[in-house]
């Protein structure tokens, strides 16, 4: 499938994956709808930032995934649907978990529904690395078992079974695509990275982090973005569950001293134990295969991690960038 000329939305447009999304599929050519959370705001999240040759060449849906009329409407006329609206944060999910089920699952079935109901040529659904837990053996392929270690998780379980079935149910073409941890300018304060960052520009000298043992494969966001990309374009995607990773992993300590050494080497990381997942929560080591990804597609990781932080902290010693991040608190 070429996507040049497709009719395309993209749920959770408005977010951290979702907006560099939307800038690369117009580089595609693609004629973009842009799913944003309705607020009475009326705040189009990252996508206020584009300039306005960009933003004028985008239509904009303002509505809410867990509405099955809205979502019926957004996707009327679309060819192709890439879902990633979802509620994302692991340590809110704790005390909130009717939020997720509404969100990512509801959500999910909600667009997997108006897809059959309006017979779109793709849909493409967002999972996540965090649906494996712990890895049983590494790297952690399409194979492994999931592990629901956190509501969060085990909604996004939920929701990747929803798009199984609609393929095997309803032959829908449908394809679920799992980053592992995505990174780069725009990511929320809940986030490991841009914690460190930005406690560290706001003149912090002890860095506040939860358990530093658990590694992560990070994945730059412009790779993730072009990862949907090629996944949409090919035709042996659909059906499928595919990784998006780079077969590398890196411990949380390690990370925050990499970081700490770009921009203040004299910090310190002080463990905060508020900050930490109950034991059998935490997700102790993520790497991810990417055999299967580059199987179907042409992808491979263009940014080193190196290169991907630098970018990330010099987007962020933008104060107009971080003016919105609240790095005093820990971001639940």
């Amino acid at each position: 499938m070429q996507l040049k000329g497709k009719k395309i939305v993209v749920t959770g447009a408005d977010g951290f994956i979702g907006s560099h999304l939307v800038e690369s599929l117009l580089n595609e050519g693609a004629n973009v709808k842009a799913f944003v959370y309705y607020n009475s705001f009326n705040s189009w999240g990252w996508i206020d930032s584009f300039d306005k040759k960009t933003k004028d060449s985008i239509e904009i849906f303002a509505g809410d995934i867990r509405d099955p009329n809205g979502v019926k409407t957004a996707l009327n006329g679309a060819d192709v649907v890439f879902h990633l609206a979802a509620l994302i944060g692991i340590p809110y999910s704790y005390h909130s978990p009717d939020s997720y089920v509404d969100t990512n699952i509801r959500g999910t079935l909600n667009v997997l529904q108006a897809a059959r109901d309006l017979g779109l040529e793709k849909v493409l659904v967002t999972s996540t690395s965090e649906v494996y837990g712990t890895a049983m053996y590494a790297p952690i392929d399409e194979a492994h078992p999931r592990q629901g270690q956190s509501p969060y998780s085990a909604t996004k379980i939920g929701a990747d079974s929803l798009a199984e079935s609609f393929y095997r149910s309803f032959q829908i073409p449908t394809v679920i695509v799992r980053p592992f941890n995505t990174y780069g300018p725009r990511q929320s304060a809940r986030a490991v990275i841009p914690t460190i960052i930005t406690q560290l520009l706001g003149g912090n000298t002890e860095i506040k982090l939860g358990a530093l043992d658990p590694t992560r494969d990070l994945v730059y966001v412009k790779d993730t973005a072009r990862g949907f990309i090629e996944l949409a374009k090919s035709d042996a995607s659909i059906g499928q569950e595919v990784n998006i990773s780079t077969n590398f992993e890196i411990s949380i300590g390690d990370l925050a001293n990499h970081i700490i050494h770009q921009i203040n080497p004299k910090a310190k990381i002080v463990s905060d134990s508020l900050r930490k997942r109950p034991d059998k929560s935490e997700v102790e080591r993520l790497i991810g295969s990417n055999v299967k990804l580059k199987s179907l597609t042409d992808w491979v990781p263009n940014t080193k991690l190196e290169d991907g932080l630098a970018k990330t902290i010099d987007w962020f010693r933008d104060s107009a960038n971080r003016a919105s991040y609240k790095s005093g608190i820990y971001n639940v």
